[in-house]
């Protein structure tokens, strides 16, 4: 024998979940925003469909068989689920939840950064973040491919597929081990650095070519004993008394302490650094707002 499935949709299902949550046909039609009446026949084109009572009249009110109190059973995670669901939508339009993902330099992964991402969240417990530190070419392809949302690099870059903007340039500063003669000085020129162990940037690093144009012009020799391409590297070299390095001031700041002193130069070096997205289209909601607390981070700490 053929057994045919009764045909029943959604918004059937909807008006007795409401009858149910409500207790009236009026609850329902409020709850739903229609008419009681409409209400009242989609109850009625359920029962027919599965072929038994739901609820029986008792004076003006209803009561649910026991049968319906099965079916609601069955019904009820299913609506618990979409009402959690629209609810997430509402935060994520608001921007109270979803997903973030974040690439950032080295230079910035122990200081500027995790600040930023630290005042974002303080609003937004319910938003997850993935963060990951990589060389500025790399993580420019992989925004360009959306594999991140948004980054943080180091100029000058150039890369088809994503908008680029600039954050506020950073003074270079000296970093000096707390024992080292120049750390009682309060300012620090490049001439002073004449001569001393340098810690400084692998060669394929902006940086490192300001720096060692600076020190061609002034003319400094600097002994330079150890190369990284990663500045906080650089930074806990000097912290463990191998040299002095000239680092962004975001980099140095995390490691200013009893083994290290930040210094101001006298000499107007600084680190450009910008924002990426992925481009063309629309930028994620989430990553926009984080790029404003971290532009607010930026003025916060100047």
């Amino acid at each position: 024998m053929l057994c045919v499935k009764p045909v029943i949709n959604l918004r059937q299902i909807e008006a007795f979940y409401s009858v149910m949550r409500t207790g009236t046909v009026i609850g329902a039609a409020q709850l739903m925003n229609v008419t009681q009446p409409a209400i009242s026949r989609a109850v009625a084109l359920l029962e027919v469909r599965i072929g038994y009572k739901l609820f029986e009249r008792r004076g003006r009110g209803l009561v649910a068989t026991p049968e319906a109190e099965a079916f609601y059973r069955e019904v009820e995670p299913i609506y618990g689920s979409l009402e959690r669901i629209a609810q997430f939508s509402q935060d994520i339009r608001h921007q109270r939840a979803g997903a973030l993902r974040i690439a950032t330099l080295p230079a910035l992964s122990q200081g500027l950064i995790p600040r930023s991402i630290a005042r974002f969240l303080s609003s937004r417990p319910e938003v997850s973040v993935f963060v990951q530190s990589l060389p500025s070419r790399q993580i420019a392809d992989m925004v360009a491919t959306r594999q991140f949302d948004v980054a943080v690099v180091e100029l000058p870059l150039s890369r088809p597929c994503i908008s680029i903007e600039p954050l506020e340039p950073e003074p270079i500063v000296a970093v000096i081990p707390a024992k080292h003669r120049l750390a009682s000085k309060r300012r620090i020129s490049l001439k002073d650095l004449d001569g001393e162990r340098m810690i400084l940037l692998s060669q394929h690093s902006y940086v490192r070519y300001q720096i060692e144009d600076a020190f061609s012009k002034l003319s400094v020799s600097a002994n330079v004993m150890l190369e990284t391409p990663t500045s906080p590297v650089a930074c806990a070299l000097v912290a463990a008394g191998a040299g002095i390095t000239l680092v962004s001031h975001w980099v140095a700041a995390p490691f200013a302490g009893p083994d290290v002193v930040v210094r101001p130069i006298v000499e107007q070096l600084v680190s450009r650094t910008a924002v990426i997205f992925p481009s063309p289209g629309n930028r994620l909601a989430l990553a926009e707002t984080f790029v404003a607390d971290l532009r607010e981070e930026i003025r916060r700490k100047r």
